[in-house]
């Protein structure tokens, strides 16, 4: 199990929450379905089918929130609205008013509510108390604002920041375009995305496209700077590094998949080990990065 997003986060004081009381603090907020009357539910989930809410692999902790919308389009209820309201309006002589309108528009819409069909997705959320990371595998920081709402209900003394680093990653990844080297231990990939910094915004992407230093040297002397860039740490993971240090895209190489192994493992050993790859190459990533992005910033 790989996380395709990491928005990455710091514990601000050891870890101390055992992982039976983790477990009865998620369990008081855990998913339900949505009813006939809800258009949505969240809640936490197991990680694992039939499994606790809170699955450990030497000493990593993982969650996963779950989340059901059902999905009811602003079109089907103005066109059964559209109707009811005609009838009404031949029963009584005259249009409804405002008022009726709306009363109408929310009865329609909790008749067809039972109807509707729901859609189901999840977010995993790594937490390392070792070395002291909370990551959300989240694309969007909306998502993963989501989830951070539903963490805090419930665990509401979590001690955690967003990471903060001495160098903003826009800058870095301009530098590090401009004078042609990557940091150590990282290559820069064949997708990039250079943004100008005037208001009309204008924007260059190369997608798989050999990154020619002259052309991208003229770009920023002409105003533009780096917010995105890919790159693989240590010939192991492939990724989008963002200017709000978002990393996106991750993707384990070959020299990663052929240590996972295979044989007769069943689908939990499968599972756990792969949990466990991921979460000691990506520590690694991580700390390669911050260290990268010349440090952690000061508080």
């Amino acid at each position: 199990m790989w996380f395709k997003n990491l928005q990455i986060f710091q514990l601000t004081s050891p870890w101390t929450i055992g992982t039976d009381a983790l477990e009865d603090a998620l369990a008081k907020q855990a998913f339900q379905p949505c009813g006939s009357s809800d258009m949505q539910s969240q809640g936490w989930l197991p990680p694992r089918d039939n499994g606790g809410l809170v699955h450990t692999v030497n000493r990593q902790l993982l969650l996963r929130f779950g989340t059901e919308k059902k999905l009811l389009p602003a079109s089907v209820i103005n066109q059964f609205t559209k109707l009811r309201l005609a009838d009404i309006e031949e029963q009584q002589g005259y249009k409804p008013g405002k008022k009726q309108r709306k009363e109408i528009k929310e009865q329609v819409t909790d008749e067809l509510l039972p109807r509707a069909f729901a859609v189901s997705s999840s977010t995993h959320v790594w937490i390392d108390p070792v070395h002291g990371w909370l990551v959300v595998d989240a694309a969007s920081p909306a998502k993963t604002d989501d989830v951070f709402k539903w963490l805090l209900r419930s665990i509401p003394d979590l001690a955690v920041t967003s990471l903060q680093v001495v160098r903003s990653p826009g800058e870095a990844m301009t530098s590090w375009l401009e004078t042609d080297e990557a940091p150590y231990n990282f290559t820069v990939d064949q997708d990039t995305e250079l943004t100008s910094t005037g208001e009309n915004k204008s924007t260059v992407r190369y997608v798989k496209h050999t990154l020619e230093a002259d052309d991208i040297r003229r770009h920023i002397k002409g105003g533009k700077r780096c917010t995105k860039l890919a790159l693989t740490w240590n010939d192991r993971i492939s990724f989008v590094l963002t200017e709000t240090l978002a990393v996106k895209r991750v993707a384990a190489l070959d020299v990663l998949k052929e240590n996972t192994g295979g044989g007769s493992k069943d689908d939990d050993e499968r599972f756990d080990t792969d949990f466990a790859l991921m979460t000691g190459e990506v520590d690694g990533l991580m700390t390669s990065l911050v260290a990268a992005l010349g440090g952690i910033a000061p508080a």
